[in-house]
């Protein structure tokens, strides 16, 4: 994507491409609710709103800070980190 910031709607390769992930983990990442789940547009067409993403990856920085996230994939993340 070229520009300053990406757009409001994001499809998901525009969403794995600015978050440096696979389309498959984007998807993953909704499943464990990591990320909100994308807005219908029409069959077959699902954007994310990149507000909603942002909101979403923020207030998981936090939650990761204070270690109160439930998300198994992050806890296992933080306690590999936490033993080294």
């Amino acid at each position: 994507m070229s520009g300053a910031r990406p757009a409001s709607y994001l499809s998901c390769a525009s969403l794995a491409h600015e978050l440096d992930v696979s389309e498959t983990t984007v998807y993953e990442m909704v499943l464990r609710g990591t990320l909100p789940q994308p807005i219908k547009l029409s069959s077959g067409c699902v954007r994310w709103c990149w507000v909603d993403v942002q909101r979403a990856l923020g207030s998981l920085a936090g939650a990761g800070a204070q270690g109160s996230t439930n998300d198994p994939f992050l806890k296992g993340v933080r306690d590999v980190t936490s033993a080294s």
